[in-house]
């Protein structure tokens, strides 16, 4: 694997850029009309027009995503330790927990919407439905995997179920917790412009769809823009945040010719 930084930076950035300019060139060559394919230079031209309104918007979704996310960790943190210390929940509530993620969110939104109106509280739970389970699967496959031998010292010398659970399995869980968690911010999003989309008056998903319905394509495609740009964000948050909590995570071992460095 490359481990070249700026290479990893570079190369992703030159290959957008190149794609960005054929679009464009495509566009004026071929006269493509402006409604079925805008021009990126039409997109940006209307994305700074409509900056504030965007930004209004974003806000809105962000602030939406960042609250479904934070309640479904906690959500998914809590029934991880439930599963995992009382085995008869887990017998008994597995089933449940994914027979949770087999629901359509399209079918499901509505129904919400219908029982809790069109406030924020269905997106809320929306979001909560299709955050926790990633992160409470994650971390209940994480704390069974503490070392066994560790497990057994604990033991021995008379370390409490809470003890066992604060200095060994739980730690050796975090690893876990944030790759169910990397799993969740890829979707919270798309999940938030979904909820957005089934009701609501503001929002990006709320925007989408003024535009859509107007026919404004470079609006839409301005839209998402700023849906993919906000999951990227998520996504880099959280890996920032993994690098600064999992401190102790050994680095990769790098292979030179013969030996390793």
């Amino acid at each position: 694997m490359d481990n070249n930084p700026l290479r990893q930076v570079w190369l992703p950035i030159a290959t957008l850029i190149i794609f960005i300019a054929t679009w464009q060139v495509c566009c004026v060559l071929f006269k493509i009309d402006p409604w079925l394919l805008p021009e990126p230079r039409s997109i940006a031209l209307k994305m700074v027009e409509d900056s504030a309104l965007l930004w209004k918007h974003l806000l809105s979704t962000l602030s939406t995503a960042l609250m479904g996310t934070g309640l479904g960790l906690l959500i998914g943190i809590i029934v991880a330790l439930a599963l995992h210390n009382v085995p008869f929940l887990r017998t008994a509530l597995s089933p449940f927990l994914v027979l949770s993620q087999n629901i359509p969110i399209i079918a499901l939104g509505p129904l919400l919407m219908i029982w809790f109106g069109y406030g924020l509280l269905p997106k809320l739970i929306l979001l909560i439905i299709v955050c926790f389970f990633p992160i409470a699967l994650s971390m209940l496959i994480g704390l069974g995997q503490a070392e066994p031998q560790l497990r057994e010292y604990l033991g021995m010398i008379g370390a409490s179920k809470w003890e066992r659970m604060k200095r060994l399995e739980f730690p050796a869980s975090l690893p876990y917790l944030f790759s169910g968690l990397r799993i969740t911010v890829t979707y919270v999003v798309s999940s938030a412009i979904v909820a957005e989309w089934l009701g609501g008056g503001k929002g990006i998903g709320y925007y989408l769809v003024l535009k859509f319905k107007g026919y404004d394509t470079p609006a839409v495609f301005g839209a998402i823009v700023c849906i993919v740009t906000l999951s990227l964000l998520f996504y880099g948050a959280v890996a920032l945040l993994e690098r600064i909590t999992i401190r102790w995570r050994p680095r990769t071992v790098k292979w030179r010719g013969g030996g390793a460095s």
